[in-house]
């Protein structure tokens, strides 16, 4: 996992890592933690059936930004940024703002495309509802995982809900956490934590209760039918709440610089998850010696931890030394092998052993094979698309390497470049195989051409 990394280190992030893009507004930065995602997910499983949801159907997506606010676009994408996970205090905290952001969608409370068109938000829905974006950093060595928004923050007022909204969230909300078996105190902690906003102006708001008008009456009926609930003084349970500080003790540590790390996680703080925030700090600080030492020591207690793996992994491959990583991202598919993104490390760091030995076809088509595995699992990934056209690419299969391109390329929403290259697929694959039509079909949905219109039409005529 890698966040927003100092210019330095750009050139070599790894496949799960995530940075921010300017553009002529304002940039969202999307991050990939499989660790996070898999957290969260698991524990809003329960919420979302509860709601009358398809959990599968359910895309959590987590913005690297310190501003407080979660929301949901584009049907059923729930957008949690850091700063909210940061300022909850308990998992039931963070689980009531996901059931209330559930309640939205069951609920009804989508925004209309045409209010997404006049907020000039349609470019970043469709990039955010086809996949994580991706593009290659540097001199083509290593990727990053990335996303950039059309005019976004600057319009985001357009997205409020109105308080009959509010109201219908949070019962939905509190129905759907007791359904679930879990307490509904959360919410109201986590909305009565920030009662005060309700004097402060729009402009001086938090980005979230912009967006979700907050109200002591809101908060007081809220609390009341809570209240009633059978499951309202249920706790969190111990591990519950060791994850959750986990998971925040490492957002910490890769949103913030090393040296905020070390002071609010000291040396003489010996616990796990002071050791896990340190050694992603001094892998942010350019110290891998120092990172993989913290790591090792961690991996001792806990051998069967994907998520440290990973970390290792991720720390020598940065460090240039990915005949060393691939041992320990194939250790983290072995221990977690249902995760797309821990198989795109593994594929990677194959991938760049194989061009440096004189594009050894085995390696190539070991990578393949990982590669296809993930996209198996998460068939959108644009980075992983990326690095399968490197590697047909180095296999000398043009035409498979062109439709892989094209495939990232609309996974990115850049249509221009998914129909050319696309088009040229098509010109070195067998006419009518799978890939083939593949090709086509990526061609016919992206905006085709007259020209290319004419000559997709004069083949089947076959002439």
């Amino acid at each position: 996992m890698a966040y927003r990394k100092r210019a330095k280190a750009m050139a070599a992030l790894v496949g799960t890592a995530a940075m921010f893009v300017a553009n002529a507004a304002q940039a969202i930065s999307l991050i990939r933690d499989t660790e996070i995602e898999e957290v969260i997910r698991a524990e809003s499983e329960p919420i979302l059936r509860a709601q009358g949801l398809d959990p599968r159907a359910v895309r959590f997506y987590l913005v690297g930004d310190k501003e407080m606010n979660a929301f949901v676009l584009g049907g059923q994408n729930i957008f949690l940024h850091t700063g909210l996970i940061q300022e909850t205090e308990t998992p039931n905290q963070l689980l009531g703002v996901v059931a209330h952001e559930a309640g939205h969608i069951s609920g009804g409370h989508i925004v209309r495309q045409g209010d997404m068109m006049r907020a000039g938000l349609t470019p970043m829905l469709l990039t955010m509802g086809l996949g994580i974006a991706a593009a290659l950093s540097g001199q083509g060595q290593a990727g990053a995982a990335l996303i950039a928004s059309s005019p976004y923050f600057s319009t985001l007022s357009i997205l409020s809900y109105s308080r009959v909204q509010e109201a219908a969230s949070d019962q939905a909300a509190i129905t759907s956490l007791e359904q679930a078996g879990l307490s509904s105190k959360g919410l109201v902690e986590f909305f009565d934590k920030f009662r005060y906003q309700e004097i402060f102006s729009e402009q001086k708001r938090y980005a979230y209760f912009r967006s979700h008008p907050l109200s002591s009456e809101r908060i007081e009926a809220l609390r009341r039918r809570a209240e009633d609930m059978s499951n309202y003084d249920k706790e969190d349970t111990p591990e519950d709440l060791l994850t959750h500080r986990i998971l925040k003790a490492k957002l910490d540590a890769f949103m913030n610089p090393p040296q905020h790390t070390f002071i609010k996680y000291p040396e003489k703080d010996t616990s796990f998850i002071a050791r896990y925030a340190r050694a992603i700090a001094y892998y942010q600080a350019t110290e891998p010696e120092k990172a993989l030492k913290a790591i090792d020591g961690l991996i001792a207690e806990q051998p069967d931890n994907p998520y440290l793996w990973e970390l290792k992994g991720q720390v020598l491959f940065e460090s240039a030394r990915a005949a060393e990583a691939e041992p320990a991202h194939r250790k983290s598919v072995e221990l977690k092998p249902e995760a797309p993104l821990l198989r795109i490390n593994l594929a990677q760091a194959i991938l760049s052993q194989a061009t440096v030995n004189n594009n050894d076809k085995s390696r190539l088509d070991e990578a393949i094979k990982e590669l296809g595995k993930s996209l198996t699992l998460e068939k959108d990934n644009a980075f992983a698309w990326q690095l399968l056209a490197q590697a047909f690419d180095a296999k000398e299969q043009p035409g498979q390497a062109r439709l892989a391109q094209a495939e990232a390329s609309y996974h990115l929403g850049r249509m221009a470049e998914a129909r050319a290259f696309a088009m040229r697929a098509r010109e070195h694959l067998t006419k009518d195989t799978p890939d083939w039509r593949r090709a086509t079909d990526i061609v016919l949905v992206a905006d085709p051409t007259k020209e290319d219109l004419k000559a997709i039409a004069q083949e089947t005529r076959g002439g």
